[in-house]
């Protein structure tokens, strides 16, 4: 082994820990404040909630955390998942065709997946400027399609199904969202895709000299993006029984690339784990339900959460890929 080598090794072991044992130790700190400020706050019911609140977010960060792990990012999810979920509940409150409702939001964000796609993997357009459009147009449509009223009166065939506990405990979200981490996770680490895509993530150009299909990968990457985008639409409108405008909002892409950022996935590309993205949503929920319960102004908890996604980002630009 080279002196380079060996001189670099122990850092990279640090590094290896590093992100998990700051994580770990600031969810202790966590968990210890509100155990002694609001012992409440653990109640099963309340942890419940917090799981509830967590698998939204879980699942649209297992769609962000695809695209960045091919290098790119999608500002538009959240967005995606509102604009769909006000089309699937339009339909429902005009039919009452609860199936038909579903399967309207799933295509709507998938074809939202499929524009991005297309921009960012055949026309090689930049995903920042194309995503930030896309929120744009989305967040538009949504407004307009709804004059920034909540639509209500979701078929009962679509909601109670969320209102319910399954295997004696757990509720409908939570279920989702573990077979959705459970299948991207099985995607990314078990087809030729998802490793082509972690490929394309490390080093476009070697890539492509490796005959890895840069446009079909990318193109995937953003299909699987907008695919949860709409899987959290079904989750939201189940969960709060009607679709706006308003489910979606610059603090909720905010929350899921943290949520991303902190699991590990690199904002460079090329490195992380699904499951990982999706304990950082868990971490993400639980940081916001702390600061609620200490009666933090909105303004300083967005303060925060933006401090703690530039010190995991600082930590991923010091840190060397392995």
């Amino acid at each position: 082994m080279s002196a380079a080598a060996t001189a670099q090794a122990p850092f990279m072991g640090w590094q290896a820990w590093a992100r998990p044992g700051i994580t770990a130790a600031a969810a202790v700190i966590i968990l210890a404040t509100l155990w002694l400020s609001a012992p409440t706050f653990f109640r099963p019911n309340n942890l419940l909630n917090i799981l509830v609140q967590a698998s939204t977010l879980a699942v649209l960060a297992s769609g962000m955390a695809v695209v960045m792990i091919g290098g790119g990012i999608d500002l538009s999810i959240p967005f995606s998942a509102a604009l769909s979920a006000v089309l699937g509940a339009m339909y429902m409150r005009a039919t009452g065709d609860a199936m038909g409702g579903l399967l309207i939001m799933l295509f709507s964000g998938l074809a939202i997946g499929v524009c991005n796609g297309v921009a960012v993997g055949y026309l090689r357009m930049i995903p920042f400027v194309v995503t930030l459009a896309m929120m744009t147009i989305t967040n538009g449509a949504a407004v307009w399609l709804t004059n920034s009223i909540s639509i209500a009166d979701i078929p009962p065939a679509f909601v109670d199904p969320f209102t319910g506990r399954y295997l004696g405990l757990l509720p409908l979200p939570v279920l989702i969202s573990v077979a959705v981490v459970a299948v991207a996770s099985v995607f990314m680490s078990r087809t030729v895709y998802g490793l082509w895509l972690y490929a394309v993530g490390t080093n476009v150009k070697a890539s492509e000299v490796a005959r890895v299909p840069f446009p079909r990968v990318v193109m995937a990457s953003y299909m699987a993006a907008g695919l949860a985008a709409g899987i959290g639409a079904v989750m939201l409108t189940g969960r709060l029984a009607s679709a706006s405008s308003n489910l979606a909002s610059a603090s909720m892409v905010l929350d899921v690339i943290s949520a991303c950022v902190i699991g590990g996935i690199s904002i460079q590309g090329g490195v992380g784990q699904i499951w990982k993205a999706a304990l950082g949503a868990v971490f993400i929920t639980l940081l916001n339900n702390a600061l609620n319960a200490a009666e933090v102004s909105l303004y300083v908890n967005q303060m925060i959460r933006g401090g703690v996604i530039i010190a995991f980002v600082a930590l991923d630009r010091v840190a060397p890929k392995a």
